[in-house]
């Protein structure tokens, strides 16, 4: 007989357990078509993850915008996405997972046509944080049309294309991002995402069957979500308006708002038999840990590509299309070697990787406080993009499968939920705090030499949080996660290049449930 404990609930990494009678094989037509949709689905929010970044002083120029409105460009969006991509998993699971993606790619073109037809900063930033929306449904559904559809034993290997693909789409988005602001103009790096949901949008409604979690019940926790957003919120608009307005009551006001705010959805989720972040997942010990150690280094990941794009542009003065293709070997290393690093750590165990990973990634950080006015790309520049690079590979994929293997098979989908939506929130409070802990005023940005000390501090703050998070790690983490790992699910999504968070991954349910 089962354990009722370990039973699926509504993570769709675990339906079905037997393959239905029509579920789609791989190398069918149909599977290739729901392979597609899944990839243009997550590619869209992949590549506004890195575009968008390199955009940023063109659009600070032409809506004679200061520095905040540049930091709620990029937080209005990880705002609604940090918020509510719990909830978005949770929708697919009652009412359809292809009608809630769709709807997802939907919204995300439609706030896209909005920002690129921006006519000031409030309209952008507004139609930002509907993007996140349209954010939060269709990324983890895009996922989840691969676990519900695909027979269980073509579902690694599709799960395993659909983040390889993903991959190549957050790699190149920094390129691509470069070259539409230099050519066609800023207003494109959100307009292309308009053609992509153009031929999505067809193609799963014709060739991607509907599916739904028979065992989703329960009420939605609409206020749970509310809570968090508003809390989220409220310390980031505090952080944005000090280095402005100072020790005053419209910063210390929403402050204090923000943390009661954060205490009160605590206790919502404690009391709600639903909650959208059950407060019992956090009992692991080893899954605290971990999601600590994740919000250390992905707040200092966000505060990095925030403001070395800046720094390449502002003050060593190269395009938008130099400063994006500069960052490629940060993603391009990932995507090559992350596969390999993931098998390393399931030998070795994650306390190492997850100890010098971060180590790497801040040394890289520090280097890049050579690429000043007269830097040199092979010289200043490069050097310390393959360091971060190389520790990004050392860490992301050890994270991903200690995550899931601190938390029992059932749940794996949901920790790795969890997990990415922290490093979301992580880099939306760095990339709110980091310019008021470096002392960067709100017209900054247009003083090249201001910004270059600034960056420089900035880029100390991001190595101590890296040391912090490498200290966490090695005094947090043992060799226990890797035999756990072992006898509960190991990840499928063996290649990452996404910068802003980890993998949403599944882990493999059907291998697990199997040896169970």
């Amino acid at each position: 007989m089962s354990d009722p404990a370990r039973e699926p609930v509504t993570d769709p990494d675990t339906v079905p357990q037997e393959p239905a009678a029509d579920a789609v094989r791989l190398g069918t037509p149909v599977g290739r078509w729901v392979l597609l949709t899944a990839v243009l689905g997550s590619g869209m929010a992949l590549l506004d993850s890195t575009v968008v970044n390199v955009a940023l002083p063109r659009i600070g120029t032409d809506l004679d915008a200061d520095l905040p409105v540049l930091q709620w460009t990029v937080n209005g969006y990880m705002l609604t996405l940090a918020s509510l991509i719990l909830l978005g998993g949770a929708l697919g699971d009652r009412f359809g997972r292809r009608r809630v993606f769709v709807i997802g790619v939907v919204w995300f073109a439609l706030a896209s046509l909005l920002c690129g037809l921006a006519p000031d900063a409030g309209v952008l930033i507004a139609a930002r944080a509907l993007q996140g929306i349209g954010g939060a449904l269709l990324t983890p559904g895009s996922l989840a049309l691969i676990q519900a559809v695909f027979h269980p034993d073509d579902r690694a290997g599709a799960v395993g294309a659909w983040s390889g693909l993903g991959g190549v789409a957050a790699a190149v988005g920094p390129f691509v991002g470069g070259y539409l602001v230099d050519g066609p103009g800023w207003r494109w790096v959100f307009l292309i995402n308009l053609p992509l949901a153009a031929v999505c949008v067809p193609v799963a409604l014709k060739h991607v069957p509907e599916t739904r979690d028979p065992a989703a019940h329960g009420r939605f926790d609409v206020l749970g979500a509310t809570l968090g957003a508003l809390a989220l919120g409220a310390v980031t608009y505090a952080l944005i308006a000090a280095p402005d307005k100072g020790a005053s009551p419209w910063v210390i006001g929403p402050a204090v708002a923000g943390v009661l705010l954060g205490a009160a959805f605590v206790l919502v989720e404690a009391r709600r038999p639903d909650p959208m972040l059950p407060p019992g997942i956090f009992s692991s010990r080893m899954f605290s840990a971990v999601n600590a150690v994740t919000v250390c280094v992905y707040a200092a990941f966000g505060g990095f590509f925030f403001l070395s794009v800046l720094q390449l542009q502002i003050v060593v003065g190269w395009s938008a299309l130099a400063a994006g293709t500069a960052l490629l070997p940060t993603t391009v290393l990932m995507l090559l070697l992350s596969a390999r690093s993931g098998r390393i750590a399931t030998r070795i165990g994650p306390r190492l990787p997850l100890t010098v990973g971060p180590l790497l990634c801040a040394a890289g950080m520090l280097l890049m406080t050579r690429a000043g006015p007269d830097a040199v790309y092979w010289r200043d520049v490069l050097p310390a993009l393959v360091v971060l690079g190389l520790g990004m590979v050392v860490l992301v994929a050890p994270l991903t499968a200690t995550v899931l293997a601190s938390v029992d098979v059932a749940r794996a989908g949901l920790a790795s939920g969890i997990n990415n939506a922290a490093a979301r929130a992580a880099g939306l409070i760095a990339v709110a705090a980091l310019p008021l802990l470096a002392g960067m005023g709100p017209d900054v940005y247009r003083d090249p030499a201001g910004f270059e000390d600034t960056f420089r501090r900035a880029m100390f703050w991001c190595a101590g949080t890296l040391v912090a998070g490498a200290g966490l790690a090695w005094w947090t983490v043992g060799t226990r996660a890797r035999a756990r790992g072992r006898q509960c699910c190991r990840p499928e999504t063996t290649y990452h290049c996404g910068v802003s968070s980890p993998p949403l991954d599944p882990g493999d349910a059907a291998t697990a449930s199997g040896g169970s």
